[in-house]
């Protein structure tokens, strides 16, 4: 975990290397100043000596001075070195995310990995700042007290010793007991971005149900979550520093007791004894440091763990060593296809699969909520791979083809579509970030998308809200699929991605299909049998099988499954308001 975390280091390991040097020198220049001013006062003041005074005075404001500088210089350096660890963690977890399979992507809640690049980001940069600054600074500074206390005097000092001892097994037993608190508060944090996110996207729906009162107190249970698991390690924590203020006055009273004795008896100096009060509040500052520094590393430690966990996972989906990059064509074979999106899950999502398609034919799908239409075609431009057997697209199995190279070619418009905000021609670029107006105005003439954007104010300027908010179901499902075609792919999949558009512009599309990108091979995922009817053959799944794969006609003589559905949609017009289908 610390190395994957110290490879982010990168260009400022010079920064991370500055700041420990100023802190140490600032220290020594501390731990110089209760010795000069010792010397003021035994051979200065009681002496008289004037001289001796202004020389030494000198030498304090020197050190001083230097003390201030490498203070300033650390704290500049430190936090240049923690802010740039924190933005190449945040940069690195972001582009692992981003080579990510489907089946990685699982592993990980949304809230969750927004939580690891914010809170958790930001208690790794705290911590990285203070181990930079105080954990170097405390240890040396505390030591140098230490034995410049024992030089002065060591039995005076040796009160000191049981201090430290006795401070630092308080400080073991309360940290033991907060870290536990620590590890369970960063979920916590996961549940409470959870509910915020779910409330902002499906903000319409909370309040068509009239569930804002509900939301609220989600949102409440969450961070009172959160409150509690704090309060039980503040609460803990927040005994250290009676135990320390206790510990600082008794070491303070004996050191005086004991000093005032030796001072009557010539054993110790007037400013010997000045000097070691000095240290003793140096010592015991020192201390209260280090515990800051140990509740930091606790806190810091459940988020290092969470954050390894994104940066250490390793994409299951990768290229091979030497990839092909030509797709010849749109061709499809499955063979002996099964898959499993749990490796050891008895029952397979799809099992045994075998058909060809022809490059150019356009096929349909149909099958029942859950027979793994979705997982079919999600094999094809390999969002997940086969567990058993292979697929072929273009006469090649697809694990030996160049990943971009697979996903550009086989073009897929994914059930749930997902705009972006920004402008319509920014959204239809995803498709070819090169395309030029003209051609994101043609791919929309394909996909009908161009009859509702002429209509808008900016027309294809026009700005598309986050998650397209601002448009319907349907012209989403339009302007979705003209960012597809806009890639102009070898293999066209609609997964469901006419669903929300009516059946006059249902048929004009695949009309256009047919008659536009005739080399295309286009596969249709749909619930409503007009949508696939006039396909060249269509693919009925059952249960993760094929349970049979031919033309409509065919289909509605020899395949149950197919007839049932057919006969219960043009029965009941099957929710279609154009009986027609759009063929008029």
């Amino acid at each position: 975990m610390i190395k994957t975390l110290a490879r982010q280091i990168k260009e400022y390991k010079r920064a991370s290397l500055v700041t420990p040097i100023f802190m140490i020198l600032e220290v020594a220049m501390e731990m110089v100043i209760p010795l000069l001013m010792a010397s003021i006062i035994d051979d200065g003041v009681q002496a008289g000596d004037m001289k001796h005074i202004f020389v030494i005075g000198c030498y304090m404001v020197l050190a001083a001075i230097v003390g201030l500088f490498a203070g300033v210089m650390g704290g500049k350096y430190g936090a240049k070195a923690s802010t740039g660890f924190a933005r190449n963690l945040r940069e690195a977890m972001y582009e692992n995310i981003q080579t990510f399979s489907f089946s990685n992507i699982d592993k990980f809640s949304t809230a969750g990995l927004v939580t690891r690049m914010t809170t958790d980001v930001t208690n790794i940069q705290n911590a990285y700042q203070m181990l930079l600054r105080m954990c170097f600074r405390a240890p040396v500074s505390l030591i140098c007290a230490m034995l410049m206390a024992f030089l002065i005097n060591a039995k005076v000092a040796s009160i000191y010793l049981v201090a430290v001892v006795f401070l630092g097994i308080i400080m073991i037993f309360i940290m033991k007991k907060v870290s536990k608190y620590f590890s369970e508060v960063f979920k916590k944090y996961d549940d409470l971005n959870a509910s915020v996110q779910e409330n902002v996207a499906a903000q319409r729906v909370v309040k068509a149900y009239v569930r804002e009162d509900y939301e609220i107190d989600k949102f409440h249970k969450a961070s009172y979550n959160i409150y509690k698991m704090f309060k039980k390690a503040e609460c803990t924590m927040v005994t250290i520093w009676p135990v320390m203020q206790f510990t600082v006055y008794g070491c303070i009273l004996g050191i005086s007791w004991l000093g005032a004795h030796m001072i009557v008896a010539s054993q110790m100096t007037t400013g010997e004894l000045m000097s070691l009060l000095t240290y003793c509040m140096t010592i015991l500052m020192n201390l209260m440091m280090l515990a800051m520094i140990f509740v930091m590393m606790t806190m810091s430690a459940a988020s290092a763990k969470r954050i390894a966990e994104v940066l250490e996972e390793k994409a299951d989906i990768t290229n091979p060593e030497q990839p092909d990059y030509d797709v010849t064509d749109g061709s499809i074979r499955f063979d002996h296809v099964t898959f499993r999106y749990n490796k050891q899950s008895e029952k397979p999502v799809l099992d045994d699969l075998n058909f060809e398609i022809k490059a150019g034919e356009t096929i349909g799908i149909l099958g029942g909520t859950g027979s793994s239409k979705t997982s079919l075609v999600n094999l094809i431009s390999r969002l997940y791979d086969v567990n058993e057997g292979t697929v072929y697209v273009g006469g090649k199995d697809v694990r030996n083809y160049d990943l971009e190279t697979l996903r550009n070619e086989v073009s897929v418009v994914l059930q749930k579509n997902v705009l972006f905000s920004g402008t319509i021609l920014e959204n239809l670029r995803w498709g070819d970030e090169n395309a030029t107006e003209e051609e994101c105005i043609r791919a929309c003439r394909l996909a009908c998308a161009d009859e509702f954007i002429e209509k808008m104010p900016g027309k294809y300027n026009t700005y598309i809200e986050q998650g397209g908010s601002n448009v319907s179901g349907g012209q989403k499902q339009r302007l979705c699929i003209a960012r597809a075609l806009l890639k102009k792919p070898k293999v066209l999949i609609l997964d469901d991605s006419t669903s929300a558009v009516d059946t006059a512009t249902d048929a004009k599309i695949r009309k256009a299909f047919a008659t536009e990108i005739p080399g295309t091979t286009k596969i249709i995922i749909a619930q409503r049998i007009s949508s696939i009817q006039d396909a060249d053959r269509i693919i009925v799944m059952d249960n993760g099988r094929i349970d049979a794969f031919a033309p409509h006609e065919e289909l509605l003589r020899t395949n149950n499954i197919y007839k049932e559905v057919y006969e219960a949609q043009t029965q009941t017009g099957g929710g279609d308001f154009d009986e027609n289908g759009g063929e008029s």
